[in-house]
């Protein structure tokens, strides 16, 4: 598999993960949805276990626009372009690890190998930004040098 195929999968696995999530999120919120209308109690609106069941439904819904929010970053990435410098939508290997900048997925597997989705948020990121290969950077007393960008 050359380098852009590559890239791409490493893209729509890290979609696909969301994906997952967004599914998984909706699945509870209808949970919450059904026990809310399944509850007996009192139907006053200081009701602490009706409360209780919104904040949750509040709490699902704010992780549903997240993970939404990062499915629309990721589509902005463009799998046929391989960039040069480290930077957004860059898969970077070092001498240490492999890493996508994106959206903080953390670890996935693509390939029997593992990747790291980071943001542009994070340390290592800002350590490396707008590197090259052969570049070396360091990181909590470590030092990494970057093998390859695509």
């Amino acid at each position: 598999m050359n380098k852009l195929e590559l890239r791409k999968k490493i893209i729509d696995t890290c979609i696909s993960i969301l994906e997952q999530n967004v599914q998984t999120v909706r699945d509870t919120i209808n949970e919450i949805i059904q026990t809310a209308s399944e509850y007996e109690g009192d139907h006053d609106m200081f009701d602490p276990f009706r409360d209780n069941i919104l904040k949750k439904k509040d709490i699902q819904l704010q992780q549903l626009e997240k993970y939404m929010d990062d499915i629309k970053l990721l589509l902005k990435i463009d799998p046929s372009k391989s960039p040069e410098i480290v930077e957004f939508g860059a898969i970077v290997i070092t001498d240490k690890q492999k890493m996508i900048v994106s959206t903080a997925i953390g670890k996935i597997q693509v390939d029997n190998d593992t990747y790291f989705a980071i943001s542009t948020q994070v340390p290592v990121y800002k350590a490396m930004q707008g590197l090259k290969t052969g570049e070396t950077f360091s990181i909590n007393n470590n030092q990494f040098t970057i093998k390859d960008i695509f």
